[in-house]
């Protein structure tokens, strides 16, 4: 039976996962694939932890040229992160014509067009399955199962640090801090969490979603971003009242010659189905014109879940190589001269409905006059609700508007705000629902 090396750079969490499932499935891989999948050499600065994987003596090194210059290892998985020296290794390989696998999320949405240009040059595979989503096969459904679709939209659920967090602000009524220190112990979340609660990690997978969605090059820099820090218990009580939850979405949309990309908290009704996906799970649902609506959920990140979405293109890098049909699938699921630089829409030219809290003085007229100011930017209200319960001498004010245009919101708000009877900075979180498009 053909025997096919692998190299792994990185053997970190991810890494640990995709050698355990390499080594302690490997009969069951042999069966499926055909050959023997075998992990010859593994690249880690540190190799005194014991990982609970069974290497052979001689695979765990550290020096990554004993997998990059080695002329048997045809399939090199880089989990080493980041985009310093991951970066470079990846181009090692390629130049050598080794076949890479990525989870590397951050490194493709900034310089994935780089990359995919040099292996698209050297004839070999960048497979990226586990960049998004962990074990939720949405590149694989975009590349494949719906290629005979027109991709209208995709909303996601892409972070399970920030959706962990919503949901226990959600459900217990917790604090944002507390919500992230429990994130933290429970190991969803990094030391450092900018990335995951300011939604640039969101952003990350979005911009690889949409290139393959849309035939566009990657584009991360045009999406609009926007995290949960400021997201509070009351907005989130509020929401419910309004049977809303507060999700943290990737929103991408076909509009003809331009795509909307944004990235930030949103109102979500009990009828989408991203509703009830709590904790640390990921989703995202996909519009298109022959399936119409569907849904792909799991959990988005992990030792094994994401182990197993890189073993999953390791098998199909593997089976390629052994009918002889590489570069079967465009990287970018569109063919090269297919692919556009098609621009992402400014955030101030969306339209969605709104979800307003305004802190305001409890005396006549103060309601009046917002009302008045949002009618003069062509804002409709939908509803109204003026709670009570007062903080510091101010009383929330809560509307839902209708469709309405961010440029037109975002002047009226600070009209708003210049008021003498409104204390606070208005709160804006947009909503997503079957009245929003």
């Amino acid at each position: 039976m053909k025997q096919i090396h692998v190299g792994l750079l990185g053997c970190g969490t991810v890494g640990t996962g995709v050698a355990r499932l390499l080594i302690n499935n490997r009969d069951l891989l042999r069966a499926r694939v055909g050959a023997d999948l075998n992990l010859k050499r593994v690249a880690d600065i540190d190799t005194e932890t014991d990982r609970g994987v069974a290497f052979d003596p001689g695979v765990l090194v550290s020096d990554a040229g004993q997998v990059l210059n080695d002329p048997e290892i045809q399939i090199v998985v880089e989990m080493i992160g980041g985009e310093g020296i991951a970066k470079e290794f990846i181009h090692q390989a390629i130049q050598k014509g080794k076949h890479v696998v990525t989870a590397n999320k951050a490194l493709l949405a900034g310089k994935g067009n780089e990359l995919i240009r040099a292996a698209r040059k050297a004839g070999v595979e960048l497979a990226y399955e586990a960049s998004v989503g962990g074990c939720m096969p949405i590149i694989k459904t975009l590349r494949e199962s719906l290629v005979g679709n027109r991709i209208h939209a995709m909303t996601g659920i892409l972070n399970g640090t920030c959706n962990y967090i919503l949901t226990k602000i959600t459900d217990e009524g917790s604090a944002f801090e507390s919500a992230l220190a429990e994130a933290q112990a429970e190991g969803f979340a990094e030391a450092d969490p900018t990335l995951d609660v300011e939604g640039y990690d969101t952003a990350h997978k979005l911009a690889i979603i949409n290139a393959l969605a849309y035939g566009m090059e990657i584009n991360l820099s045009d999406i609009y971003v926007e995290g949960i820090t400021g997201i509070t218990p009351e907005d989130i009580d509020f929401a419910r009242e309004f049977r809303y939850k507060v999700k943290l979405l990737a929103i991408g949309k076909d509009k003809g010659d331009r795509v909307e990309a944004r990235v930030h908290p949103t109102m979500i009704r009990d009828s989408n189905p991203l509703f009830n996906v709590g904790e640390n799970l990921n989703a995202v649902t996909i519009s298109a014109d022959a399936v119409g609506e569907m849904m792909l959920y799991g959990y988005g990140a992990g030792m094994m879940p994401t182990g197993s979405a890189v073993v999953g293109d390791i098998v199909d890098i593997a089976r390629n190589i052994l009918t002889g049909a590489g570069s079967r699938l465009p990287l970018l699921s569109y063919q090269p001269d297919a692919i556009r630089k098609i621009p992402v829409m400014p955030v101030e030219e969306i339209e969605t409905n709104y979800y307003f809290r305004f802190a305001a003085a409890d005396r006549p007229g103060v309601l009046s006059t917002i009302a008045g100011i949002l009618g003069k930017f062509g804002i409709s209200i939908a509803s109204v609700h003026q709670k009570g319960r007062k903080i510091d001498g101010a009383v929330p004010i809560v509307m839902l508007t209708h469709r309405a245009r961010e440029a037109d919101v975002n002047k009226a708000l600070a009209e708003i705000n210049g008021l003498e009877a409104v204390s606070e900075t208005p709160v804006l979180i947009r909503i997503e629902d079957e009245n929003s498009d």
